[in-house]
């Protein structure tokens, strides 16, 4: 389980010393955490590797939105140590699907459904994010759904 193997990385970069990952592999476990308490409140608990990854990849987005204005903002030494955490929180998601893989996909679901325009969208997108959405950037991955049926 991904939770397991992030535990195992705190305890290993406390034994190392690396003071940068253990501090973003502590926030990674506080957002789990957060998650967890969240869904004791709300339905019952879904898959944990696939809550761990969702959780994962809003981290990523966060990080990348936070680089983006950092750099420009000027503030350089702050993109980096986003930079830094997005690498630490990356070791820890599934290999992405590459674009040509996500693309191919998409046309795949696109002939199953008989999707034949933007009106369909959603449909598409459901189903991608059902089949692929933990090895997925869904961001990336609209766009090229609305390409493909533009």
């Amino acid at each position: 389980m991904i939770r397991d193997t992030i535990k195992a990385a705190q305890i290993s970069s406390m034994k190392s010393g690396d003071k940068q990952r253990l501090a973003a592999v502590r926030l990674i476990l506080a957002k789990i955490k957060d998650r967890d308490i969240e869904l004791r409140t709300g339905a019952a608990p879904t898959d944990d590797d696939a809550m761990v990854i969702e959780v994962l990849q809003k981290m990523v987005k966060q990080r990348r939105e936070s680089i983006q204005l950092f750099e420009q903002g000027g503030r350089p030494e702050k993109a980096e140590e986003e930079k830094a955490e997005l690498a630490v929180i990356e070791d820890f998601l599934p290999q992405q699907m590459s674009e040509a893989d996500t693309k191919a996909a998409i046309e795949a679901i696109k002939a199953e459904t008989g999707a034949g325009g933007l009106k369909d969208m959603g449909k598409v997108m459901a189903e991608l994010k059902a089949r692929h959405g933990s090895v997925l950037d869904m961001g990336k991955a609209s766009g090229w759904v609305k390409e493909a049926l533009a």
